[in-house]
This record gives C-alpha cells, sequence and structure tokens, in this order.
C-alpha cells in the first residue's frame, strides 16, 4: 500500500512537471514572436537564457521516471504513464527549442526594419499556443477527444504556413534585396509549423495512454 502511494505521488509529480514544460513552451513562443515582430533583442535574449530551465524540467522527468521503473516495475498503464512522460517532455523540448530558434532569428536581424507587417506569423503562433495547451489538457484529462482534435489544428497551421510561403515568395521575386530577411522569416513559420506537429505528438501520446495504441495525428 505505501509502495502504491508513493509511486501515485511520483506520477503526480511527473504530470506536473510537464504542466511546467507546457506552460515555460506557450511563454516561451508568445514572447519570441513578439520580440520579432517589435525587433526587441533585449527579450529575444531573455528567451535564449530562460531555456535552460526546459532543459532541467526534462532531465527531471527522466531522472524520476528511471527511478521509478528501477524500484517499483511499473506495469500495465502506470508503465505507460512513464514512458508517456518521457515521450511528451522530450517534445516540450524540442518546441522549446523551436521557439528559441524563433527568438534568435530576432537577434540576427539586430533591429533590421521588417519587410512586411507581421500579421500571419503570429496568427499561427496563436493557434499552436493554443495546440499545446489542448495536448497537455489532453494528457491530463486522458482526453482523446480533443487530442484528435490536434489533427485539425495541424492542418489550420500548414494552411498559414503554405501562405506565409507564398506571400515571402513573392517579396523574394520583386525585392531581391529582401532575401535574407525574407528567408529568415520562411524559417520561422516553419520552427512554428514544427511546434505544431510536436503538439500532435503530444496528442498522440494522450491516446497511446488510454487505448494502448498510438495514432498518426501528422498526416
Amino acid at each position: 500500500m505505501i509502495r502504491r502511494k508513493e509511486l501515485d505521488q511520483d506520477l503526480e509529480q511527473l504530470r506536473s512537471l510537464l504542466v511546467k514544460m507546457g506552460e515555460h513552451v506557450v511563454r516561451a513562443l508568445d514572447e519570441a514572436v513578439i520580440s520579432l515582430k517589435t525587433q526587441d533583442c533585449v527579450k529575444a535574449q531573455e528567451i535564449v537564457q530562460a531555456d535552460a530551465k526546459l532543459n532541467l524540467m526534462e532531465e527531471e522527468i527522466m531522472d524520476i521516471g528511471s527511478r521509478l521503473i528501477v524500484t517499483q516495475q511499473p506495469v500495465a498503464k502506470d508503465l505507460r504513464r512513464i514512458l508517456v512522460a518521457f515521450k511528451i517532455s522530450s517534445d516540450l523540448e524540442r518546441m522549446g527549442d523551436l521557439a528559441l530558434d524563433v527568438a534568435k532569428v530576432t537577434l540576427r536581424l539586430q533591429g533590421e526594419q521588417l519587410i512586411k507587417p507581421l500579421i500571419d506569423i503570429p496568427q499561427m503562433a496563436n493557434i499552436v499556443k493554443v495546440m499545446i495547451e489542448e495536448a497537455i489538457t489532453s494528457y491530463l484529462d486522458e482526453n482523446t477527444d480533443l487530442a484528435y482534435k490536434m489533427a485539425q489544428d495541424d492542418d489550420q497551421v500548414d494552411h498559414l504556413y503554405s501562405q506565409i510561403l507564398t506571400e515571402l515568395y513573392g517579396h523574394m521575386r520583386s525585392n531581391p534585396d529582401s532575401l535574407p530577411q525574407a528567408l529568415l522569416l520562411t524559417l520561422v513559420g516553419r520552427y512554428i509549423e514544427r511546434i505544431a506537429d510536436h503538439a500532435t505528438n503530444i496528442g498522440e501520446s494522450a491516446v497511446y495512454l488510454v487505448t494502448g495504441k498510438r495514432p498518426d495525428l501528422n498526416r
């Protein structure tokens, strides 16, 4: 009975850490896009410095989960909970790296005037922030319906990304001088699109936790 209580407490700690990681990623993405839109290099540098916190949380999850596997020898759904925590923490850490990459674009531009008002990129980021929050909720509540919604959200992000590419390629053709910045902005779109893919991965993990089978939500 004591072992069960200890297991439940540690599993709850894993859940809590994943929530904190998700909040960190949402905040990092939000601030990275703001830093780009306003060309705020100070804010971008703060995002770079804060990234270490996310890595530490992932390491803590790995340590707790590994210890549980060795000492508690969990089976069935308890084991899936630990394996899912590993996978989700890995996805969140990668999402944090991609948000960091957005901030690094701000630093590379060094206050250069943007070639176009940023409209689609912030819109894309707003959808992705909701996806991250919903992905974490689908995991916490074991809500497979919400997890499957990730596929629809991802389609919206892909559509916006295509629009961004079309517009930026037009800039490159009509104004060759805009090429360096336009290429950087296409990378920003790609980074945010990849964050959305990792959010759908979390949805897949939520479904796996409930059913023991992992769907493909990234089609």
